[in-house]
């Protein structure tokens, strides 16, 4: 059980590891977008559509159709809390290294 729990976890963190697939998520945690609005919003190409495949698969996002459109949204609020973590640990690996590399004041 505990290997499928952390197959499943590197699935997610594998799914968050490109920087279109983050942006897609930043853009989704303002809410629902069709296929359309993402294609608007981040530029897709056709291959691009990929992506959504991929975060879909990790249980970070899910869809569901309205009418001819296949809408996606953030599966659920954990995904915000763990991107918001993420962030808090670049913004202090930057503030180490900028302290770590400023001259020393004498």
């Amino acid at each position: 059980m505990k290997l499928v729990k952390d197959e499943a976890l590197a699935k997610v963190f594998k799914a968050l590891s490109h920087p279109l697939r983050v942006k897609i998520v930043k853009i989704l945690l303002d809410g629902e977008k069709c296929v359309c609005e993402l294609n608007r919003l981040v530029e897709y190409s056709q291959p691009n559509l990929s992506h959504l495949k991929i975060l879909k698969d990790a249980g970070v996002v899910d869809t569901r159709k309205v009418g001819l459109n296949i809408h996606y949204r953030i599966k659920n609020e954990y995904v915000k809390l763990l991107l918001k973590d993420a962030e808090e640990i670049v913004i202090s690996n930057i503030e180490t290294l900028s302290t770590a590399h400023a001259p020393d004041d004498i």
